[in-house]
């Protein structure tokens, strides 16, 4: 019916059967709108987006509707995971015109892509002050023909607002002790002190800005820091936003006690929290954190694995609820009755109460997520665990969420920094082979002989939209975790491929960056965006990763772009903390040198293998490892790093500037 069938991304074939005759993004689409001369409606979703889907079912499959829509617009659908430059310029236009963003976003364009009119979901009749979409599309249309320049001049004013807004570097010199404890006190003012995490509802899980109170507390003790983090990460893990089935974390909590989630399951979510409890442990040694960490690389493995070996990027947060009708979150809650039917009626109450199952339902209709309140510890253990396996089994009975397939190079690469430390440091091996396995996919698919990415693949085949600047830092940055808990130099020489073309293509005089690459496609204005979202942002995730790369190497090129890119952090991170926190975790390593520790010895040697042991349990703040013979010529970091005594030895660095060698590894540990 439309363009969309032959596209790759899962949300554009939601859609291939739509009455609206959508156009994917591209130049055809707008040469089409001047042929017309009518206006372009652009609508920007995913595919695990909610409102999307009920926009879609009400909207775009109404044949009057469509009608409508393909009388007076060119329409264009764009997936906004695939092509977040796209959505991030116009996101920008949206929030600065109305104050808010959101998916679906809708907003009507002239056929040289300037926005004149702007929103997010529409219903199909007034609702709530809303107007229709019908409503809006007539509008939209009077518009268009009878004050064209009324129009014009709008989009003029738009696109010249949006063409003003680029970044300089944003501070002078990089963060130091003051902008960080700055930092800390801004997000300790905001700061729930009763149900952890920071603001009020809908509540996101803080992932990066858990790094920062982690990497902080480790560089300088603060156990104000280390509580908002403990405490935080507990609530959330008991909270309903965490499966207590099957592991992993839905996208956010529309309550302020992490009770009710939005039911979507996204890739870089878990992924970065997987990593962040993992990091908890290193800290704490709590169990709780051990766990929800493991638990959360197996639901990453087990449910987003895709057959090629990378991840997809996301689980639907509605399923059919056994009527034929897609329910939110049909898949996840239970009733006491559904309860009873599983586990008979002696241990239905039991899981009642471990799970806080009530009659009137902590969700909709009588139904309740699953938590695991304060005080719900087993007392019966065994007991308890048949309970879950039993709730798991029934629950692998319903029908599943929808998954998007898409492999997303940024996101696998936050998946594969998170599986390979995970695996390394809870001694699990099949982990590190499946981050190995998403690296593999990522060369082979993702990456030319120059070592450009390209954003997205599907069923083994690479999509046709050009990597960003998230894509190369992220990827760069799981390569990295690779190598340091491989040993193999491999992965350190692909980061620093794409890390090289991050300094040529990305970063502007005085050390901004940019998201699309310069000779990427042209859009009203080149997106630039620092702050950290669901994700870091491309900018502090460039920042971390060519800090990283720099202590490997040695590399002054990769450092003084580090420290340029660090800038931002400086003006943002005292204002801003919660929007900036993986900015103010890189700045943490900073401060801290980072470490580098270069452990030498024969990898069957039992005596390397502890201090490699102890290093992979290092604290400090951005550590990076380097592990294999004396003078290996994969690891810079090894060159001229002897072997004491005949021993197996570890060198802490700064700068490559080391300290004595130790051969002791509880010695090691207390230097980390």
């Amino acid at each position: 019916m439309n363009r969309l069938a032959g596209t790759t991304s899962p949300y554009l074939l939601q859609h291939a059967d739509n009455p609206v005759d959508w156009w994917p993004w591209g130049p055809e689409a707008f040469e089409e709108a001047k042929r017309r001369d009518v206006p372009v409606l652009l609508s920007v979703g995913y595919s695990a987006c909610h409102w999307c889907h009920v926009m879609a079912h009400e909207s775009f499959e109404d044949d009057a509707t469509a009608a409508l829509v393909n009388e007076h617009f060119v329409a264009v659908k764009v997936d906004r995971e695939e092509r977040p430059d796209v959505d991030a310029v116009y996101m920008e236009a949206v929030q600065a015109a109305t104050g808010q963003g959101g998916w679906p976003m809708t907003v009507f364009l002239t056929p040289d892509a300037a926005p004149f009119y702007f929103g997010t979901y529409f219903p199909p009749e007034p609702r709530h002050g809303m107007p229709s979409f019908p409503e809006v599309l007539e509008g939209v249309r009077d518009a268009w023909t009878g004050r064209r320049e009324e129009v014009g001049e709008v989009a003029d004013r738009i696109v010249k607002d949006l063409a003003g807004r680029s970044l300089a570097f944003g501070g002078d010199g990089v963060p130091g002790e003051e902008e960080l404890a700055q930092a800390l006190l801004g997000l300790t003012r905001e700061y729930d002190a009763t149900r952890g995490g920071f603001g009020g509802a809908p509540k996101f899980p803080p992932s990066m800005a858990l790094e920062f109170l982690l990497r902080h507390h480790a560089r300088t003790g603060s156990e104000g820091a280390l509580q908002m983090a403990t405490d935080t990460c507990e609530a959330m893990a008991r909270g309903g936003i965490y499966d207590q089935l099957g592991g992993g974390f839905a996208r956010y909590a529309v309550d302020r006690a992490w009770v009710v989630p939005h039911f979507e399951k996204m890739l870089y979510d878990n992924a970065l929290l997987c990593r962040a409890y993992a990091h908890l442990w290193k800290a704490t040694g709590s169990d709780l954190a051990r766990r929800v960490a493991l638990e959360t690389a197996d639901f990453l493995v087990r449910e987003l694995r895709t057959p090629e070996g990378g991840f997809a990027s996301a689980l639907d947060a509605d399923s059919d609820d056994g009527t034929g009708k897609h329910v939110e979150g049909a898949f996840y809650v239970w009733t006491p009755g559904q309860l009873a039917e599983v586990l008979g009626e002696e241990d239905a109450a039991l899981a009642a109460a471990r799970y806080g199952v009530t009659e009137d339902g902590t969700f909709e209709h009588g139904s309740s997520v699953l938590q695991l309140p304060q005080g719900a510890g087993p007392a019966d253990a065994e007991r308890i665990a048949s309970i879950a396996a039993r709730l798991l089994a029934a629950r692998e009975e319903r029908a599943r969420p929808g998954r998007d397939d898409k492999v997303v190079a940024a996101w696998n690469g936050l998946a594969i920094a998170a599986l390979a430390e995970t695996g390394a440091l809870f001694d699990r091996p099949d982990l590190v082979e499946r981050a190995t396995e998403a690296a593999d996919l990522l060369v082979r698919v993702h990456m030319d002989e120059q070592a450009r990415l390209t954003r997205t693949s599907k069923d083994g085949r690479a999509g046709t939209n050009a990597g960003v600047l998230e894509d190369y830092a992220d990827v760069a940055e799981g390569f990295l975790a690779l190598a340091a808990v491989t040993g193999e130099g491999a992965w350190l020489e692909f980061a620093g491929f794409l890390l090289d073309i991050v300094l040529d293509r990305f970063v502007a005089e005085g050390g901004a960056l940019y998201d699309t690459a310069h000779d990427a496609e042209a859009l009203i204005r080149r997106p630039q965006d620092p702050t950290d979202n669901a994700a870091p942002s491309g900018w502090t995730a460039a920042a971390g990763a060519l800090l990283s790369y720099a202590a490997q190497t040695g590399s002054e090129a990769h450092r003084a772009a580090a420290e340029g890119a660090l800038g931002v952090v400086k003006a943002l991170g005292p204002r801003a903390p919660r929007f900036i926190g993986w900015g103010l975790a890189v700045a943490e390593a900073l401060l801290d040198g980072p470490r580098e520790i270069a452990v030498v010895g024969a990898p069957g040697d039992e005596a390397f293998q502890e201090l490699r042991r102890a290093a992979l349990l290092a604290t400090a703040p951005g550590a990076v490892l380097a592990a294999g013979t004396p003078d290996s010529e994969e690891f810079p970091l090894l060159k001229d790093r002897p072997l004491v005594a005949g021993r197996p030895a570890a060198y802490v660095c700064r700068h490559f500037t080391c300290d004595a060698p130790v051969t002791d590894p509880a010695e090691l540990r207390r230097t980390l």
